[in-house]
């Protein structure tokens, strides 16, 4: 029975979920927008959100915070510099996702997953 348990699976052991969010994040703030599945847009909102909140803090210990999650020197100087002063007095929400048609092949509900300017 699943009471209680919040965690989004993905149908995926803890190892290559881990590895998919963090991909995915990766290209998320890359990109500032990727086309996915609603499933895994919805488990990407709160992790690319504690991201940019994190990144408000332009210090040594957000960055190594930062770069345990983020693949890349790159994705974390846009997370520090770019994207979290971009987003000061806002208190939250960084994202949207948009709904999108079913994909041809599998009929999967698709989403896009974009920052708010």
């Amino acid at each position: 029975m699943r009471h209680r348990n919040k965690k989004v699976t993905l149908d995926r052991n803890a190892s290559a979920r881990k590895a998919l969010m963090k991909n995915l994040v990766f290209q998320l703030i890359m990109h500032e927008r990727i086309t996915t599945t609603e499933a895994k847009a919805k488990a990407l909102r709160p992790l690319a959100e504690r991201l940019i909140t994190k990144g408000r803090d332009h210090t040594l210990a957000t960055r190594r915070a930062l770069l345990k999650v983020l693949p890349t020197e790159n994705a974390v100087n846009k997370v520090l510099e770019e994207l979290s002063p971009r987003y000061t007095t806002r208190p939250g929400g960084y994202t949207r996702i948009i709904k999108k048609a079913p994909r041809q092949g599998d009929g999967a509900q698709m989403a896009v997953i974009e920052f708010i300017n």
